[in-house]
């Protein structure tokens, strides 16, 4: 099983080669903040919160992800890299 910062590295290298990047964030002040931007062409965006297999957000996180959707971004929680691909093409899709 693939431990979080395994599949934090695979989405990284995965966003890469479609295009995109996929920094890490880091907001000074404001915690629970997901962790990596999904950036790819187009000026498309969304948010991933990367998970250890099994793994929730706590709380506050839970409270920044709704924040970030009642502003209209598309957030993500990935805790299995099969997933990545479904949330690029999210992403390339405008988070539908």
């Amino acid at each position: 099983m693939m431990q979080e910062k395994q599949i934090e590295q695979k989405l990284v290298k995965i966003v890469k080669m479609a295009g995109g990047i996929c920094p890490k964030l880091v907001c000074p002040g404001m915690d629970g903040m997901p962790d990596r931007m999904v950036l790819l062409p187009d000026g498309r965006i969304g948010f991933v919160e990367v998970k250890a297999p099994g793994k929730l957000p706590r709380p506050l996180q839970v409270k920044r992800h709704n924040t970030l959707q009642q502003l209209g971004f598309s957030v993500f929680i990935l805790d299995d890299a099969e997933q990545i691909p479904i949330i690029i093409e999210a992403v390339r899709k405008g988070g539908e």
